[in-house]
């Protein structure tokens, strides 16, 4: 079955340095963007599927940072916009003479699929966004307020904790059946070797990595590299398309 058309967006032109949102942008800010591009994707596009998990995780964000939920209201703030602008970096399609990071090339090319299910999409692009944009947007968001990773641990924790429950709620509403049916399906074997806290520990450790190596860019930038590379190799994975 073919593959869909390639999709060209930007890409990282620096390891630690790229075009981000003003740092007094707010989550109202990048909710705004993630509407805006949801209103130009069709429902099934695999963009479209994971943009709105994303718009439910940013909304309950933004509700908990209202509620005060957060020790560092501005941390996590911070956190959130730097780490919701490397997704939405990644999928612009302007302009289009970038490649996007290679963690987001797979779910970019296999979008329209016909052989791809939603929850592959879904989850190829949290993991996408996990497993590489969390990483570099820790080191955002403590280029931004002057801190180191730890002061945002606590707020790293919490987004965390909020996307594990997410991912329960997301494998239920996607993958809908009796449970010997998904025993039997295909792709609960192809998704259930990848775990999201396992690559929610694994990021931190880079994140803390890459912000040791802030003053060696040589080796920041092959540690980068390798990672995005890593990360896009499982994401092919998920998007491998299944029979009905």
């Amino acid at each position: 079955m073919p593959q869909s058309e390639q999709f060209t967006a930007p890409a990282d032109t620096a390891v630690l340095e790229r075009r981000t949102v003003p740092v007094d942008a707010s989550v109202d800010d990048v909710l705004a963007r993630m509407r805006a591009l949801e209103a130009t994707l069709p429902p099934r596009d695999g963009v479209a599927v994971f943009n709105r998990v994303y718009l439910a995780v940013t909304r309950e964000v933004g509700r908990r940072i209202d509620g005060g939920r957060f020790t560092n209201a501005q941390a996590a703030i911070t956190l959130d916009v730097r780490f919701a602008e490397r997704y939405l970096a990644a999928v612009d399609p302007t302009p289009a003479d970038r490649r996007p990071p290679a963690c987001w090339r797979p779910l970019l090319q296999f979008r329209r699929h016909p052989g791809v299910r939603p929850l592959q999409f879904a989850l190829a692009g949290i993991n996408a966004h996990i497993g590489h944009d969390l990483a570099l947007a820790v080191v955002d968001a403590c280029r931004s307020l002057g801190c180191e990773p730890g002061d945002l641990e606590d707020e790293f924790d919490r987004v965390g904790d909020l996307l594990v429950a997410l991912e329960e709620r997301i494998r239920e509403e996607l993958m809908p059946g009796p449970d010997l049916l998904q025993i039997a399906d295909p792709l609960t074997h192809l998704l259930g070797a990848w775990s999201l806290e396992r690559a929610r520990d694994a990021t931190w450790t880079a994140a803390r990595a890459l912000w040791a190596l802030r003053r060696l860019p040589d080796v920041a930038e092959e540690f980068t590299d390798r990672l995005d590379t890593a990360v896009g190799f499982a994401g092919r994975m998920m998007l491998t398309p299944l029979p009905d």
